[in-house]
């Protein structure tokens, strides 16, 4: 039996979602979304075009009430 434990002195914290200011063209909510789920920027923005043609109501809502409910952070 082996009775050793590794301690280290790092923690690992996991960000929640939040807003990238770094990489952002408008207010960053489509580079957080990406980052927090490690896809390409380039695709959830594209995604979010794509949902403001065909939705734009509910997408542009959406996108507003984001941006002021997310919070900012500069780096992760």
């Amino acid at each position: 039996m082996n009775y050793r434990r590794e301690y280290t002195t790092e923690k690992v914290i996991t960000p929640g979602l939040s807003k990238d200011i770094v990489n952002k063209k408008l207010t960053g909510v489509c580079a957080g979304i990406a980052k927090h789920y490690e896809y390409p920027r380039v695709v959830v923005r594209v995604a979010a075009i794509a949902a403001l043609i065909f939705l734009p109501v509910a997408t542009g809502v959406a996108y507003v009430v984001a941006s002021a409910l997310l919070p900012s952070h500069r780096a992760y």
